[in-house]
């Protein structure tokens, strides 16, 4: 049949002894942490710059393709200079995508096409990052 086990007395624990140690005074929250990953990884700061800056280029023009995308869809005014001057970076930036299908709606072309420019470039822009992150670790490892 069941037995009850006796329970253990549990024991005060003294909050500030079980609190997370405090970064250092000089640097904000969070920077010590960025500095052991980057350091456990391997890449050097250079590295580590190079492959953030192409994600946030990469993230600009996926950014400037979608709000096109979305201008359109809704029906935005083109005469506008905001709307006039977005879909005009767009269309510069997926000038090989453009026309690659021909559907009724001439909206929904657009959108597919220019949707898939955008995942291109997101992934492409994903490789490269990775591929500078793996030459800067191979060149800090050697």
């Amino acid at each position: 049949m069941f037995r009850a086990r006796p329970v253990e007395p549990i024991q005060p624990v003294d909050p500030v002894e079980a609190a997370a140690p405090m970064p250092a005074v000089d640097q904000p929250v969070g920077v010590a942490r960025r500095r052991r990953w980057r350091e456990a990884a391997g890449l050097s700061r250079g590295t580590l710059l190079l492959a953030r800056l192409v994600h946030l280029v990469v993230g600009l023009v996926v950014l400037i393709i979608v709000l096109a995308i979305v201008l359109v869809l809704l029906k935005a005014n083109r005469t506008n200079s905001i709307v006039s001057q977005i879909h005009d970076w767009a269309r510069s930036l997926v000038g090989p995508f453009d026309g690659m299908f021909s559907l009724h709606n001439a909206r929904a072309a657009l959108a597919v096409d220019w949707g898939i420019a955008a995942v291109v470039y997101l992934l492409v822009g994903e490789l490269i990052a990775h591929l500078i992150s793996a030459v800067g670790l191979r060149r800090r490892t050697a």
